[in-house]
């Protein structure tokens, strides 16, 4: 029997995501907001390049992405990178990799939880932190155990409400540069190659820290029984999530940096970096 007869065997889930729903799934599971949390560690590494190590990790990461679209157009499987691994290479890989993945849902959840509940001390100081954890993991918790149909409609619903906050943002950096009685030479360039800061070993330190703005989007691959004609849709969703991704985070840490500029940020308040550049 071939591969392809296996995995196509036994129950199947319902093929109830389109394109549209699998795009916002992904662009949700990376978040629009991405950079904001790494902003500060990366514009200290970087020597203030943070979009220019952005940029980078998008090319590196688009190659990921297409590679998991073509396999997903061999092996259309839920189990995606331990279906690949473990019929490609070696079963047993492909256990170390399933159990690889399950620590990586596992990681990611509680790093939404912190995230989220840093960033609302900085709105609600008086709130505890454990709190706010507890409100976040648990609110995270109920959403994940609706039907798929039902977290796509709440996804929709996360990702606008992510972009209001990103085209907030935008709005305060713009009314910010419009104060600006003179931008002096290469303002506007500046955040992409700053002479005095430029370093190579910087832009690829930074850049090893930059590639966690993508983390999350292989997760599309998972969906590979829950949408329409997954041969096509996972492979267009996973590139165009990737690039999406890339550039919208090259925006908001470009405005961040026409704010900021490239000096570092105190040690004490690089997680909240991007709050107070809105500030």
């Amino acid at each position: 029997m071939s591969n392809e007869s296996t995995l196509n065997s036994g129950p199947r889930l319902k093929r109830s995501l389109t394109l549209w729903n699998l795009i916002i799934i992904g662009i949700v599971i990376i978040q629009p907001i991405a950079p904001m949390g790494l902003y500060g560690i990366v514009n200290n590494a970087a020597g203030g390049h943070v979009v220019t190590t952005i940029l980078i990790a998008m090319v590196a990461m688009l190659f990921t992405a297409i590679s998991y679209g073509m396999l997903a157009r061999v092996y259309p499987s839920a189990g995606s990178a331990y279906t690949y691994v473990g019929q490609e290479i070696h079963l047993g890989l492909g256990y170390l990799t399933g159990w690889a993945m399950v620590m990586d849902y596992i990681l990611n959840p509680l790093i939404c939880t912190i995230l989220c509940s840093k960033l609302t001390q900085n709105i609600l100081p008086g709130v505890p932190y454990w709190a706010l954890a507890i409100f976040y993991a648990g609110a995270f918790t109920a959403l994940n155990l609706r039907g798929v149909k039902t977290s796509a409609r709440i996804n929709e619903v996360l990702a606008a409400g992510m972009t209001i906050v990103v085209v907030v943002f935008f709005g305060f950096v713009i009314r910010f540069l419009l104060g600006l009685h003179e931008y002096g030479a290469g303002f506007f360039s500046r955040p992409f190659y700053d002479p005095a800061t430029f370093n190579l070993n910087s832009i690829f330190h930074g850049t090893s820290i930059a590639v966690l703005t993508y983390i999350g989007f292989d997760g599309i691959s998972t969906f590979s029984e829950e949408v329409e004609n997954p041969r096509r849709n996972i492979l267009l969703a996973t590139v165009l999530v990737c690039v999406v991704t890339g550039v919208l985070s090259s925006l908001e840490v470009y405005a961040a940096q026409l704010v900021w500029g490239s000096q570092p940020f105190p040690t004490e308040q690089v997680e909240s970096a991007f709050p107070l550049v809105a500030r």
